[in-house]
């Protein structure tokens, strides 16, 4: 039988009785998806929201108890805080979502979803990327729907490292370790008030994690950290930060990501009908299901059958390098201990993720595990569906590589995370005051066309205005705190003209995304950005991993260019990109630019946001994009060309990048104004780009996706039915 379960939530905040329930609010992460929600704690003190980096538990530790007693006398503030919280009830106590009313029988079941990191809100830095700003937008929606949900990530002592651009241009990292204090965790205790843990088993010695939760809207996700006394010191760093470059630390990480995770879910009293992995790097969930199915007195071929049945297995990139593949050497320390548990020798074992059929290889592959051990497997966009099923066609040699078993879903983003404010209040005038229930449905955006130009260009012109607000604030922040070269904060972006266009360049640089295709003629750019009567400003900004040593290199290289005198400050680079600075990003701008190599984009979600938006895509035809562009709602770079010699398809590409910003883009913009100024064609492309991208790219209809497609059917299978057309 389980033990008794205390939840405790710190609150050490000083609020009057009438506004007590700001803290309710600050510990459920349903705030960060309604702006409205989030407006209200701005409204306490602007200046110390900004201060405390919209982060409500530091904030409201802080605000000065004389202006709370100021807010409990207004009596507008209080109209907007009992609105908010009866919000905040009814979603909480509401029963009629869309999972219960679609799947009435299956309210009783459970999912648990596995990501290694999980991008929530900038104040909680547990993520590095996209990867983790999926993981939480899907954490969000599920939460929106209904579905019976509960994640498993890890609580990181530093999270993803804070990025500093030298004089030169070298990414310099810094970590900043996070004060769990700080954040809106649920603490764990036992009946005995002591905190609960689990533990893995690794060479020669016991691996403890502690438990933390986040609520999550209606939905919880569970943290793991590691830094405790009973660790040794080595084993104490495994939560100290994401993707961690040492074989070592890194095996041991997945082992208590896949692993551990499941005995947390076990230890707090959850049982998940099924388990969705989201990339390779819980994997090992798949061995520990084995092993306790083995236990309970099945056979490994039954086994493996449940472990299928009941398993969703989602893969993002078709870059070699985001496979994670562990030397066999390695398996064989961590696990030999393991695979006798399963009635298996070291070879049956190692063929569960071997990449080929013989051992040229010797590499013990995360993917391949998933893959064999998962009935339910999808890629994140049409394109990257058709790539994973040629990638991985070797595990089913029989198979043509069009019929082998990789479905896909593309990826979608959450609205209210990512929706500017103003253009929500819009769309409530324009589309109906109930159009976020119906997200997903293509018809209610039809309504944009019904938005006035004018009403519409000017929410544009102020959320631009907004952004290089935001950037000119940074610079100066940079320049009183900071011993930066002048010629630095100049680059910061304080040079920037809100009326000229603005294109925005914002993602890892990784390689192939190819951040420096822009100068590939730079003669060429530089004329098209400086021209007098129609100037064009680009905004980089972005991160490499720190073991990435060529996309520090991608960085340096743009900076440098950046800091060019030549450009005019026109080029602008923002150091430590995050989920905020995102968002002033992909609102502000007018064109999002988008230049990988195709196909290695598996999907992509920014650019989706910058269309909900009103911004304009500029993309190579690759990951989501190729779904999406239909020749009205944005422009596309080169064509769906194969090419073998990669240096003719960057050729290719930039040529394309060049003509069409050129001649159709920049004369798009600043020519054929109305008498009022206002740029009629321009405006028409942006409504078809809300009409058609917002539903579509929706996380709505994402999640609704995974319901009908992947979960509804494990799920039936679980209960011992078969989905509906099977």
């Amino acid at each position: 039988m389980m033990n008794k379960i205390i939840r405790e939530v710190p609150n050490s905040f000083n609020l009057p009785y009438r506004i007590k329930r700001l803290a309710d609010l600050a510990h459920n992460l349903w705030w960060v998806g309604n702006p409205e929600a989030a407006r209200l704690f701005k409204e306490i003190d602007p200046l110390a929201w900004e201060q405390y980096t919209h982060n409500p538990i530091v904030f409201l530790r802080k605000v000065e108890p004389q202006t709370f007693d100021d807010l409990i006398k207004d009596r507008y503030f209080l109209e907007r805080y009992d609105r908010i919280m009866r919000e905040f009830d009814a979603y909480m106590q509401k029963e009629d979502t869309w999972f219960h009313d679609t799947y009435p029988e299956l309210t009783d079941e459970q999912i648990a979803y596995f990501s290694f990191e999980y991008g929530l809100h900038e104040s909680l830095m547990v993520y590095a990327g996209g990867l983790g700003v999926l993981s939480g937008d899907h954490l969000k929606e599920a939460s929106d729907l209904g579905l019976p949900l509960v994640a498993v990530g890890f609580l990181y002592t530093y999270g993803y490292f804070s990025q500093r651009i030298s004089e030169d241009g070298w990414q310099e990292a810094r970590n900043i370790e996070l004060n769990f204090d700080d954040l809106p965790l649920v603490a764990l205790y036992d009946e005995d008030h002591h905190p609960i843990k689990i533990s893995i088993e690794l060479p020669g010695r016991e691996l403890f994690a502690r438990l933390y939760e986040l609520n999550i809207g209606r939905n919880k996700l569970i943290l793991m950290h590691t830094n405790l006394p009973e660790n040794n010191p080595q084993d104490r760093q495994l939560t100290d930060r994401l993707y961690i470059s040492d074989p070592e630390l890194r095996v041991s990480q997945e082992m208590l990501l896949g692993i551990g995770g499941f005995r947390a879910l076990q230890r707090l009293g959850h049982q998940p009908s099924i388990f969705h992995m989201n990339e390779g790097h819980s994997a090992f969930l798949t061995l520990e299901r084995l092993r306790q199915l083995i236990s309970d007195g099945k056979t490994l071929e039954e086994a493996k059958e449940i472990v299928r049945e009941t398993s969703v297995f989602t893969t993002h990139t078709p870059v070699p390098a985001g496979n994670d593949e562990f030397p066999v050497w390695l398996i064989d320390k961590y696990f030999s201990a393991y695979w006798g548990e399963l009635g298996l020798d070291r070879d049956e074992f190692m063929a569960l993720a071997r990449i080929k059929n013989d051992w040229s290889d010797e590499v013990f592959s995360m993917p391949v595990l998933a893959l064999r051990l998962s009935n339910y497997r999808n890629g994140v966009s049409k394109l990257h569906g058709e790539v994973s099923r040629k990638m991985w066609q070797y595990l089913w040699p029989t198979t043509p590589a069009e019929d082998v078993p990789i479905s896909y879903i593309t990826n979608g983003i959450h609205t209210g995370t990512w929706l500017a404010r103003r253009l929500g209040v819009l769309y409530n005038r324009y589309l109906g005051p109930e159009w976020r229930n119906y997200i997903d449905d293509p018809a209610i955006w039809e309504k944009v066309e019904n938005i006035p130009d004018d009403d519409l260009w000017r929410v544009r012109l102020h959320l631009k205005r907004k952004l290089i607000s935001y950037m000119v604030g940074r610079a100066r922040y940079q320049w009183e705190n900071t011993n930066v070269h002048p010629v630095q904060t100049v680059a910061s972006g304080v040079l920037l003209d809100p009326t000229a266009l603005t294109i925005g360049f914002a993602r890892r640089f990784a390689t192939y995304k190819r951040a420096n295709l822009l100068f590939r003629d730079y003669d060429r750019l530089l004329r098209i950005v400086t021209n007098a009567r129609k100037p064009v400003q680009i905004v980089f900004a972005g991160k490499a991993h720190p073991a990435d040593e060529p996309g520090k290199l991608l960085i340096q290289e743009v900076y440098r260019k950046v800091k060019d005198a030549r450009n005019g400050g026109r080029l602008v680079f923002l150091d430590d990109y995050d989920m905020d600075m995102a968002r002033y990003l992909v609102q502000g701008v007018d064109i999002w630019l988008n230049t990988p190599r195709r196909p290695r984009e598996a999907s992509g979600t920014s650019g989706m946001k910058a269309a909900m938006n009103g911004t304009l895509n500029f993309s190579v035809l690759d990951g989501w994009w190729a779904e999406g562009y239909n020749g009205q709602n944005g422009w596309a770079i080169g064509d769906e060309t194969h090419y073998d010699n990669l240096d003719q398809q960057d050729e290719a590409d930039a040529r394309s990048l060049y003509d069409t910003l050129e001649n159709e883009i920049v004369p798009l913009y600043y020519t054929k104004r109305s008498a009022d100024g206002l740029p009629g064609d321009w405006i028409q492309r942006i409504k078809e780009c809300i009409r058609t991208i917002s539903p579509c790219f929706s996380m709505t209809r994402m999640v609704k996706e995974y319901s009908t497609d992947l979960y509804l059917p494990a799920l039936l299978s679980a209960k011992g039915k078969k989905a509906p057309g099977t």
